[in-house]
């Protein structure tokens, strides 16, 4: 059950396995270990010595046989921050590598729901207000909360402005929109004969591109064509406040 976290904090699958077997079963030999945790034995040695190694566990000495059991889970808290301390002294030089490596010009691909949370950090990396045309509000899909929140709240320590052109379908389709927007917004709806399902996000040198864009969610196959460019996002900056001069705010 709990797997995957446990091997992202750097336990490997057996060392996992055994590591929530002792959590649950308590004191137990390496043979009983071995068994609740469905491994072989002799794998189950070296595991854990392992979780000896960083704390997990701890050996009771017995003239029978050795038994083991689990430290309080409060230990994987300590291995969390760890992590997160050996990642922080090397961000700083990371970023600066990051950041050398940007040509003028380049077009990339990104895929998924993962890759809106990419472009929400490149927004944030970025600094610079955000333009979206044709705008459906699929920041909202609720699979996506707790990354937009955290973008949303980034975003307003950076004073990131959010100037929206939305789809007229997402008025038609939920009247309060744009109420719950999290950011500090201006927008207009495109005239209702505009409607399309696509999009156009463009923030500092990029623009991005969506297809294939419901109104409120983002398909876990979504697209988004990228665009490094400084003359084109200031091109489709000019475009953009042509169609903001052609639509209008609507009451609500």
């Amino acid at each position: 059950m709990y797997q995957e976290i446990f091997e992202g904090l750097g336990l490997s699958p057996n060392e996992a396995k055994m590591y929530e077997s002792l959590v649950e079963r308590g004191e137990s030999t390496i043979s009983e270990i071995a068994v609740a945790a469905k491994i072989h034995r002799r794998n189950a040695y070296d595991a854990i010595e392992r979780l000896i190694e960083k704390g997990l566990c701890f050996q009771i000495f017995s003239h029978t046989e050795n038994r083991y059991n689990a430290v309080d889970p409060d230990k994987l808290l300590e291995l969390f921050a760890e992590r997160e301390h050996k990642l922080k002294e090397i961000l700083p030089d990371l970023k600066k590598k990051f950041g050398e490596r940007f040509a003028p010009q380049e077009a990339y691909i990104y895929r998924g729901h993962e890759g809106q949370k990419n472009i929400f950090r490149d927004v944030i990396r970025v600094g610079k207000d955000s333009y979206f045309i044709g705008a459906k509000g699929n920041w909202y899909d609720p699979r996506l909360e707790p990354a937009r929140k955290a973008f949303f709240k980034e975003a307003k320590r950076k004073n990131i402005k959010f100037i929206q052109l939305f789809d007229y379908q997402l008025k038609e389709k939920n009247p309060d929109f744009p109420a719950e927007f999290e950011g500090e917004l201006q927008y207009r709806f495109l005239p209702k004969e505009y409607s399309t399902n696509s999009a156009i996000h463009i923030f500092g040198d990029y623009v991005i591109t969506y297809t294939g864009l419901p109104l409120l969610q983002m398909p876990d196959d979504i697209v988004y064509f990228v665009i490094h460019s400084k003359d084109l996002a200031e091109s489709y900056r000019t475009w953009f406040w042509y169609m903001w001069g052609q639509s209008k705010a609507i009451a609500k």
